[in-house]
């Protein structure tokens, strides 16, 4: 089966899209100068404090996205999973972020961190679920 044109669309913005969160882990990761300059000295104390578990979700969630956007464009089966997995590492990530942190992401960064984590997450649930829908019409093989 022909992929439609959407799925080249929706594969290519959403994979410039996830390499945002992988470009923000990876320089936050190797505390590049430059980029950690944005950050306050509270802000870099909190990032620099995330257990392990958390970096470890974090890194999932953002890598199994940019996966399941490339794997989309390959037109792959396992693009589904791959959302999949990031919704779920997302969760975890979210959980300590805005409820088991000694300081919350909202409380350090505002409603701003809450909305914007929101709309990741309806991003990413929304992949999932074309994904399935690409693979259902049998598009995704």
């Amino acid at each position: 089966m022909r992929a439609p044109w959407h799925l080249w669309l929706i594969g290519s913005v959403t994979l410039i899209w996830n390499s945002f969160g992988a470009l923000d882990h990876v320089m936050t990761q190797i505390e590049y100068e430059p980029y950690m300059s944005q950050f306050t000295e509270a802000q870099l104390a909190y990032f620099q404090a995330f257990p392990t578990w958390v970096q470890a979700s974090w890194a999932m969630a953002v890598w199994s996205s940019v996966a399941g956007s490339a794997l989309l464009l390959a037109r792959s089966r396992f693009a589904g999973a791959a959302f999949g997995i990031s919704i779920i590492a997302m969760a975890a990530t979210f959980v300590h972020n805005f409820i088991l942190a000694d300081v919350t992401m909202s409380e350090l960064m505002g409603p701003v961190a809450a909305g914007f984590s929101a709309m990741i997450v309806v991003v990413a649930v929304l992949l999932w679920l074309y994904a399935r829908t690409m693979r259902q019409r049998g598009v995704l093989t």
